[in-house]
């Protein structure tokens, strides 16, 4: 494939986003890419994912990863490919949609480093597997696969490759040993009072001012709660309450997402958060105890050292040492680590810089201006984001494939 069709192809999947376990649209496109192609071509594996075999002779099987799904965000990015879709979210709302964390370009560099390994199949022996997979967003879709049978039908691999797009200098990757991306525990809490009209509060139990003490009490459990040294990270990001100014609710619903890196910091902030929102409710004298409903849950993502180290040699040779760089702990979360575990299998999975360079040098002081992962402004620059990616899939898988038999 020449780089304008996959530039066409990345376009397409952007314009037409899909939300997790409705990607029906975009699992059709990019099966009928690995058809082309020549792939083993197997489709709504764990519901909507695809699966693209290639059995080259004895061999390691490499399975290489992509994300599919996109999220209830209304895109700003104003570009000619923007956006307009909707869709309907869990909840039965009518939602926009866009592909705010680059699962798009993910799938586009896979499906470009799937074409690159089967020409040069005479230099490789083995498996490869090609999976693009539903449901990233919601911590599942990985599991779902592994549960239909992923490895029953298709092999087990024994080296679980990906990556994901993030605002670092497109050209560039970044990779890490051990540790690298966040758990993640999820929840939907909703907080019971007692509703009466907005002139008469000493007759009501106000969820908003509780729902408002809980947001705030929160805050404190990272920088009263946790060691300077450990990680955490607490997040409200949805506050949903009454339909007008002068009706006091009868509930309010919060949503928080929790982070950490180690199971005893994990326990710790569990644990204050239950606790926080108990006593908060408590304090409100509210006539019903909390409701606290886990909506999604990710495990830490740990890169194995020896894989890491080979792949990153291998990621040095395709691109050079200087575009191939060590980075921190990323507090984002991912599930493709539950692949490799349901293989007993090394995982590397590093990070493929997305940002315009020039856009990232004059924004160095200040991060908060180079657009990100989840926001309504993002959008990974094409190339050499694109070209970088599908040489970085077909690199690492090569270097873990057999050299063929002569």
């Amino acid at each position: 494939m020449t780089i304008v069709e996959l530039t066409h192809l990345y376009k397409d999947l952007h314009r037409h986003p899909e939300l997790s376990f409705q990607e029906h649209r975009t699992a059709r496109k990019v099966a009928d890419w690995l058809t082309k192609l020549g792939y083993d071509v197997s489709s709504g594996v764990g519901g909507t994912g695809v699966v693209g075999r290639l059995g080259n002779g004895p061999g390691p099987t490499v399975l290489l990863r992509a994300d599919m799904d996109a999220l209830p965000v209304e895109e700003a990015t104003g570009l000619p490919y923007a956006s307009t879709a909707t869709g309907i979210d869990a909840d039965g709302a009518t939602v926009p949609v866009m592909h705010a964390c680059g699962h798009d370009m993910h799938m586009a560099c896979l499906v470009g480093a799937a074409d690159q390994l089967i020409r040069a199949r005479a230099d490789w022996a083995g498996t490869l597997l090609v999976v693009f997979q539903p449901g990233e967003e919601v911590g599942s879709g990985a599991r779902r696969m592994v549960e239909d049978g992923l490895y029953r039908r298709f092999g087990r691999p024994d080296i679980v490759l990906g990556q994901h797009v993030m605002p670092l200098p497109a050209g560039t990757v970044g990779w890490r040993a051990g540790p690298t991306f966040a758990a993640t525990d999820a929840f939907r809490v909703t907080l019971f009072g007692k509703g009466a009209h907005g002139s008469r509060p000493e007759v009501a139990v106000d969820p908003v001012v509780m729902a408002a003490a809980v947001v705030m009490r929160l805050q404190t459990v990272v920088s009263r709660e946790i060691a300077a040294g450990d990680t955490a990270v607490v997040t409200v990001g949805s506050i949903r309450a009454g339909v007008k100014g002068n009706i006091i609710p009868d509930d309010a619903e919060i949503r928080v997402s929790i982070r950490t890196y180690t199971p005893g910091v994990r326990r710790s902030v569990l644990a204050a958060f239950e606790r926080i929102v108990a006593a908060e409710a408590a304090a409100s004298n509210a006539p019903r105890a909390p409701e606290i409903v886990r909506t999604s849950s990710f495990p830490v993502l740990e890169n194995d050292a020896r894989a890491t180290a080979r792949t990153v040699a291998a990621l040095e040779a395709a691109l050079g040492p200087e575009r191939v760089v060590e980075i921190p702990a990323v507090t984002a979360s991912e599930d493709v680590g539950e692949l490799a575990t349901a293989a007993d299998a090394p995982l590397c999975f590093w990070t493929l810089g997305g940002t315009d360079p020039r856009v990232h040098r004059d924004a160095r002081l200040n991060a908060e201006d180079v657009p990100s992962n989840h926001q309504a402004t993002y959008a990974p620059v094409i190339e050499p984001t694109l070209s970088t990616g599908v040489r970085a899939l077909a690199a690492a898988a090569r270097t873990w494939l057999s050299d063929p038999i002569t």
